[in-house]
């Protein structure tokens, strides 16, 4: 996602006294480093990609009804599977589920029932604050031409973000998700929530609230809470994407509840080797299994060719944004915000593994990601 966020507010008092009870319900639950570390010794070294079928917008077009797309989430996972992935990150939202609980469940369950066949294990989302803030059910409007994820919706929209009165109905999805799967040995993880202090700087910042940061300081905690009451056997986990990580006094507010509530510590980098190695080394002081649930941009210097090696010799779980090239378009840059690839195509792809067919858009990096997960020597 594009690395922007707006300046962290200063909270109200009754938001502090807020959090910090939700804090400390939320933190006697909380997995300990042992138990955490336990869990993680007796994973395979989690590898894979954030997940949207190639027919898909976003996580509307996913996971409605109408435009449920088992055929290809089959195919698509196959591919997957044949270069030693494990693990997928897939996104949710709070619209589809409010839309019909029960059909919701049923598509989750046929999605896990389709991934397992294929050995793999997904990581689930539950909100997103990044890119549009209005989502709406039904038919999702084609790709902008040119347009980097020029369809991906925010969960929850600013609609019900900006309203306190609405937030029973993010709790009840949060609660009737988890807890309908939290004995489910098909699914890793759950990251509960996707850079939520994401200010969308670069597409649409006038559209979310004027105060996001503060809510989310006040909401986060207690989305921890109400999964957490689900009592899940799968561990919790919202990623670090920005600021200084070398203490958790330095720390953003917002990372240090994500720091301090999660079982599992995830991040994204989407920076050079040697930014996501110190990213590594910082992080490893909270004791804690690490994976970085987004990195791969090539044009930002972060490739599978330098960074997955780095992964695995420090057994952090590797996730990349992007399995196959779709309607989302992300294999076209950020940058395409303000200049579209309508006229040329970028000179290398930013993110994703395949083309529409299965063919790997370089066969170099599925030598090299198939060569890790096998524990084997790259090949020279």
């Amino acid at each position: 996602m594009v690395r922007s966020f707006a300046r962290i507010c200063r909270r109200p008092l009754a938001f502090a006294l807020v959090f910090a009870l939700v804090s400390t319900l939320a933190a006697q639950e909380r997995w300990s480093e042992a138990q955490a570390n336990a869990w993680y010794a007796q994973q395979p070294w989690p590898v894979g990609a954030d997940f949207l079928p190639s027919t898909a917008i976003n996580e509307l077009e996913m996971w409605q009804a109408e435009t449920f797309d088992s055929a290809t989430i089959d195919r698509e996972l196959g591919w997957a599977e044949a270069i030693g992935m494990n693990t997928m990150r897939v996104f949710l939202h709070n619209l589809v589920w409010e839309q019909d609980p029960k059909g919701f469940d049923q598509r989750v369950d046929e999605f896990l029932t389709i991934a397992a066949k294929h050995h793999i294990r997904p990581v689930f989302v539950l909100f997103d604050s990044c890119w549009d803030p209005h989502p709406k059910l039904g038919p999702q409007h084609p790709p902008i031409p040119g347009v980097h994820n020029s369809g991906w919706v925010q969960a929850p929209g600013a609609a019900i973000l900006s309203d306190p009165a609405q937030y029973p109905r993010l709790e009840k999805y949060t609660k009737g998700v988890i807890g309908a799967f939290a004995n489910d040995p098909r699914i890793l993880a759950w990251d509960l929530w996707n850079e939520p202090d994401n200010g969308n700087d670069s597409s649409y910042a006038k559209g979310d609230p004027k105060n996001k940061n503060e809510i989310v300081l006040a909401l986060l905690p207690q989305v921890y809470a109400w999964a957490r009451s689900q009592h899940p056997a799968q561990p919790l986990t919202s990623g670090l994407w920005h600021g200084d990580w070398s203490s958790i006094d330095k720390m953003p507010p917002l990372a240090r509840i994500q720091a301090e509530q999660s079982d599992v510590i995830t991040f994204h980098d989407y920076g050079w080797p040697e930014e996501f190695e110190a990213h590594v080394k910082m992080l490893e002081q909270f004791n804690r299994p690490l994976i970085a649930t987004e990195y791969m941009a090539r044009g930002e210097g972060s490739t599978f060719d330098t960074v997955l090696p780095i992964a695995h010799k420090y057994r952090v779980g590797a996730i990349n944004w992007g399995l196959v090239a779709g309607k989302s378009q992300t294999y076209l840059p950020w940058d395409s915000w303000e200049r579209p690839y309508v006229l040329e195509q970028p000179p290398i792809w930013f993110h994703d593994v395949f083309h529409p067919d299965g063919t790997p858009y370089r066969e170099r990096e599925v030598e090299i990601i198939r060569a890790l997960t096998s524990d084997k020597e790259p090949p020279l």
